[in-house]
């Protein structure tokens, strides 16, 4: 049975071949099916014997909008160039106030859509920056090809935000089967301009890639790669063949939610990979859940766990049951008010193998 450690028997062969392998036959190394296994996923909190509780906050993650100039294929967002759905002004001073207010805020991460394009990137970023927080902007590099975005290289470095990039493989086709035609060059290109300021070159400017696995297409599942390995084989490779220096490669792990859940819906699928994920639950991940420490805030200042609750609308509440908005954290001056983690059988796919996060694996 193929795990995520398995992958890195793999990530020893040339990393053409290994990528290769990984993705255009990945029939000949998968889990086995689970056809003959009962479909329903077990509750979360039923796994787990006992309630999620939060710790105290130290990263807020704002989801800034749905618009974004790309429509991949994994995005649990359903972003894309149609959708308008962004930050109002009130809602930005109110997440400003928040940055300024809150000193126990160390990380401030920008996220969407393509969190460039939506209204209130640029102030809710430099608010932060002027506070000393680390800021974390999750691009999809094409966006600094769009009329209009091209300053965005050089806006990133002058404020030393902390770019985290999508790249699903480092070969051409496979990127752009996920996201789209050109993609993969365009990517390379942004990666060239970042390396030529000093991302991934310099200690101030961090420059982190993303790794997600195809969407599955049948009942074969299997698990994201051994991340450091698959780190190694991505770096290998970019830098042979068009010098381009990183950080650190984060593997995620695909949720059933999103164009992922309507994509296995349709193959009746769903249910099955949401029991994959819950078979593979590794209790030691839980403890370093990314949910435990973080507020996740929608275009529209509601308060979640995470952004895959906030993409469901599996909101956070007191304990009385009230949702929680960014006004109950301003009227209560307390951003620590929440006890209880919602959770819900996706959670498998943050806890499965060796976890996943925002910041890739969890062991």
């Amino acid at each position: 049975m193929l795990i995520a450690t398995d992958c890195a028997q793999l990530s020893a062969l040339a990393p053409s071949l290994f990528c290769l392998l990984l993705f255009a036959n990945l029939d000949k190394f998968m889990v086995s099916s689970l056809n003959s296994q009962p479909t329903t996923a077990t509750p979360f909190e039923h796994t787990l014997g006992t309630p999620l509780t939060k710790q105290p906050i130290t990263v807020l993650q704002i989801n800034l909008g749905r618009r974004c100039n790309l429509a991949c294929t994994h995005c649990h967002v359903e972003a894309g160039p149609k959708r308008t759905e962004e930050l109002s002004p009130q809602v930005c001073e109110q997440l400003v106030e928040i940055i300024r207010r809150f000193p126990q805020i160390e990380t401030v991460d920008l996220t969407g859509g393509a969190p460039e394009m939506n209204y209130g990137f640029r102030p809710i970023a430099e608010a932060a920056r002027v506070t000393g927080k680390t800021v974390i902007v999750r691009s999809n590099l094409t966006i600094f090809f769009e009329p209009g975005y091209g300053d965005l290289p050089e806006y990133f470095a002058t404020h030393q935000l902390h770019v985290v990039a999508s790249l699903p493989c480092y070969l051409e086709d496979n990127v752009d089967r996920q996201r789209g035609s050109g993609v993969y060059n365009a990517s390379i290109r942004a990666l060239q301009r970042l390396n030529h300021l000093g991302y991934g070159r310099i200690p101030k400017l961090g420059l982190d890639l993303v790794y997600n696995p195809p969407v599955p297409h049948d009942s074969n599942f299997y698990l994201t790669p051994h991340q450091a390995n698959l780190e190694q084989a991505y770096k290998t490779y970019l830098k042979e063949h068009f010098d381009i220096d990183f950080n650190h490669l984060f593997t995620l792990t695909n949720l059933p939610i999103g164009r992922v859940k309507h994509s296995l819906q349709k193959k009746g699928l769903c249910q099955p990979y949401t029991k994959f994920l819950e078979n593979h639950h590794n209790p030691n991940t839980v403890a370093h859940l990314m949910c435990r420490n973080q507020l996740s805030v929608d275009y529209l200042g509601n308060i979640y766990d995470c952004d895959f609750n906030q993409m469901e609308g599996v909101r956070s509440h007191l304990p009385d049951g009230t949702p929680i908005s960014l006004s109950t954290l301003l009227q209560t001056n307390n951003l620590d008010v929440i006890q209880t983690i919602q959770t819900r059988p996706y959670c498998y796919g943050c806890t499965a193998g060796a976890g996943s996060s925002c910041g890739g694996a969890l062991l």
